[in-house]
């Protein structure tokens, strides 16, 4: 079980197919440390140990110093941090698992170079090849489990399952001594209303999941909130080892926080913050794209107890990888009980 927890929704990208294009005119916050703080303290209560830290491309607001602070302020609380941001270079990763970074997500959103270079139109994720690097630039950083998936909709779902497929068995040639995880994400509604260009319908995703399941016994499967519920718990039993629930695609979306900092903006420019009729009267951030599963996460975790399956809150801990942890641990079960 984990939850996304979005920083910023501030992005110098124009993607065709997201919420936070840069193009777009959305309300936009970056949220600051102990903002970030309270809406990990939620999730915590609401039982997860896991956590995927989630932003636009912005190098302004979302700077690797900014990262580094979000990671070291929520380490004593959150032992299984991850990342879902902007891709680096390798020594740029390595101050992020130093601060206690355990994973990170990059998803190619499509393999296709011309579907790719067409609804990427501006901003560095234009670089086609440098996004597909980074997972090993995040493996040789010291990353423990490695990311990678497609966004199903931007082109034929065969050749970009296979594809997929190729990335990932040189991932575990190249990368063996991380965790790989594969995400299967169709299109969802979002601001610029960015229509599917091919389809991709719950057979064909239920026969792809099988077939990811059979080909790679050993990487983790995740199923988001992106699905709907009865669809989740039909997919569940098929080798999904990863799951999230309760999840918001905006930031400040679990406990309102930055709701009297957000700004509008068009075309990257701010405008302030419009109060009359529509969107831009919102009182909050405007999400990436809309969650079709919006249960709670005791509600899945109940829903996976009925199917027999078992909702598994925090799986990693630092102290395994902490030698002088280790020794301590090893010390005090050598003394004698009485």
């Amino acid at each position: 079980m984990f939850a996304p927890l979005y920083l910023s929704n501030e992005c110098v990208n124009n993607c065709s197919y997201c919420g936070f294009s840069r193009d777009n005119s959305i309300l936009r916050v970056t949220l600051e440390i102990e903002q970030v703080a309270a809406e990990a303290r939620h999730l915590a209560g609401e039982g997860f140990r896991s956590i995927l830290l989630v932003a636009g491309e912005h190098p302004k607001f979302v700077s690797g110093g900014y990262l580094k602070q979000c990671l070291e302020r929520l380490v004593p609380e959150i032992p299984g941090l991850s990342l879902e941001v902007a891709p680096m270079e390798t020594e740029d990763y390595i101050p992020m698992v130093e601060a206690g970074a355990e994973g990170l997500v990059v998803y190619q959103e499509t393999y296709d170079r011309d579907a790719y270079r067409e609804f990427h139109t501006a901003g560095p994720k234009k670089d086609y090849d440098w996004r597909l690097d980074a997972p090993e630039r995040a493996h040789a950083a010291g990353f423990r489990r490695l990311g990678v998936g497609v966004l199903f909709g931007l082109s034929d779902w065969r050749g970009e399952a296979t594809a997929l497929a190729a990335h990932l068995f040189h991932l575990q040639r190249f990368c063996w001594t991380s965790q790989i995880t594969l995400s299967l994400p169709r299109l969802r509604p979002a601001a610029g209303s960015f229509e599917p260009r091919f389809p991709f319908g719950d057979r064909d995703l239920t026969q792809l999941l099988c077939a990811m399941r059979i080909t790679f016994p050993q990487v983790g499967i995740v199923l988001s909130t992106r699905e709907s519920a009865p669809f989740r718990d039909a997919l569940a039993p098929l080798g999904v080892t990863m799951m999230s629930a309760g999840s918001h695609t905006e930031p400040g979306g679990y406990t309102g926080q930055g709701a009297d900092q957000l700004q509008q903006t068009v075309k990257g420019r701010k405008i302030g913050v419009q109060t009359d009729q529509g969107t831009c009267g919102s009182t909050r951030a405007t999400e990436q794209f809309a969650i079709s599963d919006d249960r709670s996460p005791a509600e899945v975790a109940a829903m996976l107890r009925s199917k027999g399956l078992e909702p598994v809150w925090k799986d990693w801990d630092g102290a395994i990888l902490r030698k002088d942890e280790v020794r301590r641990i090893k010390e005090q079960d050598a003394v004698p009980s009485v």
